[in-house]
Order: structure tokens, then C-alpha cells, then sequence
């Protein structure tokens, strides 16, 4: 049921996707889904960049102001209240993942990000995590998470790693055309994944897992 729901709400438009991060990942990401007339919610703990793109402007130099349309104006709205998490079917994390000294990942925006929408995830959800790190994290941080919040993964709800591929400042290859790498807990989420980025990406390269 959640599984032929949310692939449905995809396939005809009626999907609200809700991106975590609005740096020059997510706000790419969000523009890409906004053209296509996909309703997008911006999640950010900076009030000052909320604001900015509230009031119809962009925050990064990357980003050409056609881009500030009516699509997007009509399709995308950024908050710093979490709680909107529960009103989306898709969220997509985009937190900065930067190296420490050790030159390990600092986890601590994505753990960050979990504690804000613990609370707030809802059945037949999908997340997807597009932060810049190892790709055991998504085991290592988002399963064992979203399992002890009492969901059944691949089931009621969907999880998939799909790491950003961004050139930022490249005329020629941008969120939409570069190849995309994407895999899924089970393959309900995988597919479920797959048919969220294919409204978007033009090359998607499917994986086994998460790993």
C-alpha cells in the first residue's frame, strides 16, 4: 500500500518533497524538482538564508537568476520549523558532511539532522541521503534510526544513499545531467528512489545497496 502510494504521488506530480540542507546541493536539487512543477519544502537552521530565499533571492553566485521564476516562487517554500517534515513524502538530505583534522567526516550536522525529524517521520515516507560521506553511513546512522523508531524499511517506509554529484559553476554539467549513483536499503526502496530521481536526473546508475 505505502509502497504503490508514494510511487503513484511521483509518477503524477503530486509528490512534496522536503530537502534538508539548502547549500549548493539542496538549493540546485530543489530548483530541478520546482521546475517540474514538484511542490518543494526547503528545511534550514540558518533563519538569516530561509529569509533570503522566502523574499525571492539566492544566497549562491552559482545559481543564474533565471532560475528565480515563477515555478519556483509558486513551488517552493524554506523553513526552519522541523516539524513540517511530517507534510512531506520525500525527504532528501543535503547537511554538510566536512573532514576533521583526521581527515574522518564530521557526522555531526547529519546527526543533528536526525534528532530534529525524529519525531516527525511519518509511515510511507522515503529519505534519501545525498550528504558527501562514506557509504556505510546510511547503515551506520539512518537504518538503525529509522528501525527503532518502529518502521519497516521497505515496507512503510523507504531508505536510499544517492551521494551528490555537484560541479558547482560548470556551464556544461549541472544537477540534471551529470550520472547519478543511487541504491536502496531493500528494492522496494531502490525503485522508490529510482522514480523520484528520474524526474529530474537524466542518467541514473543503479547499485546493489546502500554499501
Amino acid at each position: 500500500m505505502y509502497f504503490n502510494n508514494l510511487k503513484n504521488k511521483i509518477i503524477n506530480n503530486k509528490v512534496k518533497i522536503g530537502i534538508i540542507g539548502l547549500g549548493y546541493v539542496g538549493l540546485p536539487l530543489s530548483i530541478k524538482f520546482t521546475q517540474k512543477n514538484i511542490s518543494v519544502v526547503g528545511f534550514d537552521i540558518d533563519k538569516k538564508l530561509v529569509s533570503t530565499l522566502n523574499n525571492g533571492k539566492f544566497h549562491l553566485k552559482t545559481i543564474n537568476k533565471i532560475f528565480m521564476n515563477n515555478k519556483f516562487k509558486k513551488n517552493f517554500s524554506a523553513t526552519t520549523n522541523f516539524s513540517k517534515i511530517s507534510d512531506v513524502d520525500v525527504i532528501i538530505i543535503c547537511v554538510p558532511t566536512p573532514l576533521k583534522k583526521d581527515k574522518k567526516p564530521d557526522l555531526s550536522f547529519l546527526k543533528n539532522t536526525i534528532k530534529n525529524i525524529e519525531k516527525y517521520l511519518v509511515h510511507g515516507q522515503l529519505i534519501s541521503l545525498e550528504s558527501t560521506t562514506y557509504p556505510g553511513t546510511t547503515k551506520e546512522e539512518l537504518f538503525p534510526f529509522i528501525k527503532n523508531a518502529g518502521f519497516d524499511i521497505g515496507e512503510n517506509f523507504f531508505l536510499v544513499y544517492s551521494p551528490e554529484r555537484e560541479d558547482p559553476g560548470n556551464s556544461n554539467f549541472h544537477t540534471g545531467n551529470i550520472p547519478k549513483v543511487l541504491g536502496g536499503i531493500t528494492p522496494n526502496c531502490s525503485k522508490i528512489g529510482l522514480a523520484l530521481y528520474e524526474q529530474v536526473i537524466s542518467e541514473l546508475v543503479e547499485v546493489k545497496d546502500t554499501s
